[in-house]
């Protein structure tokens, strides 16, 4: 699948409808991916779309990391896992928020869909911004991650 790139604006409906981004429809669409899984970020207050395709492999993967038979990992996957619900865009491209998820990361009407590799973030976008680094730090964080050793 190819990766998801940049970042729009969007605009909710009274029901918490959205089109997702048509560059973005475009990609899942070529993949064939029409059902979607919501979570909410683990980090940041935004929400995480993945493919199911990709939910999938996250989820083999944590499954493959953690020991079901032991009380701790076991909730930590049940946690990741009760977080998450199935979407499916509409046939005009549109994905229905669940108002707790819009609550979660305080969207209300704006949305800002960003593309970050092979999921998409939902966010405000105030939060964004408030998130976003300095140009500095984000220049010496560009050094210190990806300069020569």
């Amino acid at each position: 699948m190819e990766r998801f790139i940049g970042n729009i604006d969007a605009k909710t409906d009274i029901k918490g409808r959205v089109f997702i981004p048509a560059i973005f429809r475009k990609i899942l669409q070529t993949a064939g991916e029409m059902h979607l899984v919501l979570r909410r970020d683990i980090f940041q207050d935004c929400l995480v779309l993945y493919p199911a395709s990709v939910w999938n492999d996250e989820l083999s993967e944590l499954r493959s990391k953690l020991n079901k038979w032991d009380e701790e990992e076991q909730q930590v996957f049940r946690q990741f896992s009760l977080e998450a619900e199935i979407l499916e865009m509409d046939a005009s491209g549109r994905i229905l928020i669940p108002k707790r998820y819009m609550l979660s990361a305080k969207i209300t009407t704006d949305v800002r869909f960003v593309g970050l590799d092979h999921t998409i973030e939902l966010w405000n976008r105030e939060i964004l911004e408030k998130t976003t680094l300095s140009s500095d730090t984000f220049k010496d964080s560009v050094k210190k991650y990806l300069g020569s050793k």
